[in-house]
């Protein structure tokens, strides 16, 4: 035997179904209501709204109630604004700026910052006013000097071989 020992428990009751004639019914009053509201007009259609309203629409006075958030506890009688939650609001075409300029974020602009630093840095190290450039130059103008001295050893070298070679050769001629 299931707990509590009824078939269908306590949890809830009996269901109230509206036949179709009522909900008909509704719909009828509710277009003669709107009628005559067009009828008086509008100025003194406006004070007498709350005093036309049929007891068949009380279920529709329900309805926008309970279409509104229910708030629980204090809630209801205290106002309280979330800083945390921000509601997302869509932008009409028109209102949408196409030529004012995108708000970067932190790390995209330190991004872009370092880029241009680089670029600059380049541009002076290129034109040889960087300390490491300097620094380049003079390293480049020691090798230069020192590619030269062995360039020029090498050319004494190849005239004291060509000068001692053609010494043989008139050596050589003449023994013979």
């Amino acid at each position: 035997m299931p707990k509590g020992g009824k078939k269908g428990g306590h949890k809830g009751r009996a269901r109230m179904y509206t036949s179709p004639e009522e909900i008909d019914a509704q719909m009828k009053a509710e277009k003669e209501r709107k009628q005559q509201e067009q009828e008086e007009g509008d100025g003194a259609a406006q004070n007498d709204l709350a005093e036309d309203k049929l007891p068949g629409s009380g279920s529709e006075d329900s309805d926008d109630e309970s279409s509104e958030r229910k708030r629980a506890g204090v809630e209801g009688l205290i106002e309280i604004e979330n800083p945390n939650r921000v509601s997302q609001k869509s932008k009409k075409v028109t209102q949408i700026e196409l030529e004012e300029p995108k708000q970067l974020s932190r790390r995209e602009r330190e991004e872009i910052e370092k880029q241009k630093a680089k670029e600059r840095y380049m541009k002076m190290h290129l034109a040889g006013k960087t300390d490491q450039a300097k620094a380049d130059l003079a390293r480049l103008a020691i090798i230069r000097k020192q590619r030269e001295e062995a360039a020029r050893k090498k050319e004494q070298e190849k005239k004291a071989k060509e000068a001692a070679a053609a010494a043989r050769g008139i050596d050589s001629l003449s023994l013979k």
